[in-house]
């Protein structure tokens, strides 16, 4: 074997030691058992063969690192994730043409949201091996001026994971209070210094379940191991908000409410393109809406707020007798003309798509201060239309503001075409870390982390740091 096959091997097992700080499946690679091997080797063709299984392991290595081990499809039918793929026989030639550790290099994701995790990653692992967060606090909620053994804990929990300095304080003082108040940021629960039952379950969670998020985040983000638009949208499910971001910067963010947590109403994870907005829009009410839900209200005299629609146009409700319908035949569209009252509000914002997934405004208000926002049939309602829109107009007029409301006040429904098409990303990332360095985490409003932790033990990922 010559030195550029050494060079290579040498990067190749270079790459499989740092599988494990990826969250990858180590055991898959083997790279001790590769080494001995090779030790082992007494013959050319027993070196050639070798080179063969290592190139067979550094592709399936390669495909991992930089698209994902799992097939999310797979995984949950609602996660309609596209994978980057490569062009396999392009990358040996890449490798073995080129600098091998530069190669290996440029397979791991670049996009700053996987750096920071794989940080964090590192930073719990040290947490860990110096003896974790402690014991979990035993009160079921705590209040600023609480006394006794389980403040204790709760201080000394918040010290280890860092939002507090050492002390030995055991009373709930301002300190305690602005550290519980540091955490409910991070944790997307309302900050009000207090350590109530959702606070001290979010407090509660182990460092293990912790770390299985920060790997199961780094999976999500090979999924998107690819360039993304200079200007897209990112709507996170999990946190149920949304962010316009340029140029890898957040420009403008907003709170979202998504889809329900049941199997027909789960907003699915996708990348769309949005195209362009409407405002004052007609809802045209989805079909199984329709019969579900309006049909029995039809019957008895009710949703009068919608318009009703044949093939033919408009049909009176004088003319028609709900009575002799079912689901099954009703013959009937139905519609709710412009208006503050109508579902969608005064503006949506358009990705046709498969799914018939869009953004829009809503005239229930009182749904956005809630901590978890999983209440729509699978659309995303926005808190800040106007201003999202306005955003979004901004780069093709000089005054959006104005123009937006100059179509609003007509109250006629009228579609205005992006000029530069925006990327649309829904994405469900439960673990993130922000460019300040701050981990935040939320649930898992669907269960779809669940069955990933599953599916990444199975295929020989550690998420505990226990071998599976």
């Amino acid at each position: 074997m010559g030195e550029g096959a050494e060079h290579r091997r040498a990067a190749f097992l270079w790459a499989l030691d740092a599988a494990d700080d990826h969250g990858l499946p180590a055991g898959r690679y083997d790279a001790e058992t590769i080494r001995a091997e090779f030790a082992a080797a007494r013959s050319p063709a027993d070196l050639g063969a070798l080179e063969v299984e290592m190139t067979r392991r550094f592709l399936r290595y390669a495909q991992d690192v930089s698209s994902g081990i799992l097939d999310p499809r797979k995984v949950d039918s609602t996660i309609k994730v596209d994978v980057p793929k490569r062009d396999w026989l392009e990358q040996i030639t890449a490798f073995t043409d080129g600098d091998p550790y530069a190669f290996v290099q440029a397979l791991w994701p670049t996009s700053p949201a996987y750096t920071r995790l794989l940080r964090e990653k590192l930073r719990l692992e040290e947490v860990r091996t110096a003896g974790g967060w402690g014991p979990a606090v035993s009160a079921g909620s705590l209040r600023p001026g609480s006394e006794g053994r389980a403040v204790v804990e709760l201080r000394n929990r918040l010290i280890r994971m860092g939002y507090l300095r050492r002390s030995a304080v055991a009373a709930y003082d301002a300190e305690l209070e602005a550290a519980v108040r540091e955490f409910q940021i991070d944790h997307g629960l309302t900050p009000d210094g207090t350590a109530g039952a959702a606070t001290i379950s979010a407090i509660n969670v182990s460092l293990d379940d912790r770390m299985a998020q920060i790997i199961i985040g780094l999976e999500r983000q090979r999924w998107m191991n690819k360039p993304l638009e200079p200007r897209h949208i990112l709507v996170n499910l999990a946190e149920q908000h949304a962010y316009v971001v340029d140029d890898g910067k957040v420009t403008f963010d907003t709170v979202v409410v998504v889809g329900a947590d049941t199997p027909d109403r789960r907003t699915p994870e996708f990348s769309h393109t949005m195209t362009h907005m409407v405002i004052n829009p007609y809802w045209h009410v989805p079909r199984s809406i329709t019969v579900n839900e309006y049909l029995p209200a039809l019957r008895r005299g009710g949703a009068r707020h919608l318009e009703i629609y044949s093939r033919n146009g408009r049909v009176s409700r004088s003319n028609i007798n709900f009575s002799r319908y079912t689901a099954s035949n009703f013959p009937f569209s139905l519609k709710q003309p412009p208006g503050p009252r109508n579902a969608l509000g005064r503006v949506k914002f358009m990705f046709p798509n498969q799914y018939n997934i869009y953004l829009h405004d809503t005239p229930a208000k009182n749904l956005f201060s809630r901590d978890l926002r999983t209440f729509s049939h699978g659309c995303v309602r926005v808190e800040r239309p106007f201003e999202l829109a306005y955003h979004l107009l901004a780069p093709q007029s000089e005054t959006p503001k104005e123009d937006f409301q100059s179509i609003l006040r007509t109250g006629n429904e009228r579609r205005v075409d992006l000029e530069t098409p925006v990327g649309v990303h829904i994405v469900y990332w439960s673990a993130w870390v922000t460019p300040l360095g701050r981990a935040n985490y939320r649930g898992d409003p669907y269960d779809r982390d669940t069955k990933l932790m599953r599916a990444l033990r199975e295929a020989g990922v550690e998420l505990d740091g226990r071998r599976s």
